[in-house]
């Protein structure tokens, strides 16, 4: 079955840049999906993305911003929820779509904590809804082989994970939602950080059993800068460096290294190395072609795959952060998890 043949009706949540390139490669790539509305507490916003959507060819969606009036209004006639918003409404907004029904693509990071987490997590399966997070990271083909290999043996045991993400951050967020705390419940290392957080979370396949942090807000309201040391449950030891105050840039790497072979790849994927034992230079792994996240999302819903970035992965993530903010505020004391 073609996942283009498919009408479907989806409630955009949030229609800020972020959600926008969504619509468009949405309604561009899947003409049988339609956004007859869309729920954003800014006309504005909600006036950009309908003209975007007059602009693709398809009819300029209402705009409630109230969700509850929203689903109460169009919940029967509405087959999926995409949440776009910001961080500290994506546990309720997601637990309000999945008990009216929906299937819910949720944007990064999950939900602000681990209490969140276990919620969300309890309500996918009380209401039996598919629920896929939208990380680039676990949705790359990248990160599904590296975490092939890894669970085939490839790497040997696994000693040691190292990871880091950059970017400009500071300096383009300055007065946005993104470093008032309240609102996006941490600052560089839970915005662009998180996909360090999620996709480590995902390759580790495992939880973090003790954390110690640092956080530097540079003067700002929230974290700049970042470096974590942890623990896996089976011994592996893990650092996370995050810096929030770079020269124009955004990039990563994590690098795993094993008893038999070294691997090492992006946040986002995008690349995919090994060294094997006894070689001098790394090899590139060839993986399949990128499938968008609206199409993976999609394929999910109709059980052609399974899900790749489950929130399971999102609860692992969340205890992750939560130790992280522990350790921080108590002058970087190691916390057990």
């Amino acid at each position: 079955m073609s996942l283009n043949s498919i009408p479907t009706k989806a409630v955009m949540i949030g229609t800020g840049d972020m959600a926008r390139g969504h619509i468009r490669r949405i309604l561009t790539h899947f003409p049988n999906t339609s956004i007859p509305v869309i729920c954003d507490p800014s006309e504005k916003m909600a006036q950009i993305a309908a003209d975007l959507c007059v602009e693709l060819g398809h009819p300029a969606p209402k705009n409630e911003p109230d969700l509850g009036k929203l689903l109460a209004t169009y919940g029967d006639e509405l087959d999926v929820a995409f949440i776009n918003s910001p961080h500290k409404f994506h546990h309720e907004q997601a637990v309000a779509c999945l008990e009216a029904g929906l299937d819910v693509l949720l944007e990064k990071p999950m939900v602000m904590t681990a209490e969140e987490a276990i919620d969300l997590i309890s309500v996918r399966d009380k209401t039996g809804r598919t629920l896929v997070v939208a990380f680039q990271g676990s949705l790359s083909p990248e990160v599904r082989m590296a975490d092939k290999l890894l669970r085939g043996g490839t790497l040997g045991t696994v000693r040691n994970i190292d990871a880091q993400v950059w970017q400009d951050w500071n300096q383009n967020q300055t007065d946005t939602w993104r470093q008032v705390p309240e609102i996006s419940g941490g600052g560089f290392m839970f915005d662009t950080g998180a996909h360090m957080l999620n996709t480590v979370s995902d390759l580790a396949g495992e939880p973090f059993v003790e954390v110690a942090a640092f956080l530097d807000n540079l003067g700002k309201p929230v974290d700049i800068l970042g470096v974590v040391i942890g623990r896996l449950q089976s011994g592996t030891l893990v650092t996370l460096n995050a810096c929030g105050e770079a020269f124009p840039s955004c990039h990563s790497e994590i690098k795993l290294v094993g008893t038999q072979a070294m691997m090492r790849t992006g946040v986002w994927g995008k690349y995919l190395d090994i060294r094997y034992r006894g070689h001098d230079d790394w090899t590139p792994i060839p993986v399949p072609p990128t499938l968008g996240v609206w199409e993976q999302f999609m394929a999910v819903r109709l059980g052609q795959i399974d899900n790749p970035s489950p929130p399971e992965v999102g609860l692992r993530m969340a205890y992750l952060w939560d130790a992280i903010r522990a350790s921080a505020a108590n002058g970087g004391s190691a916390v057990k998890i």
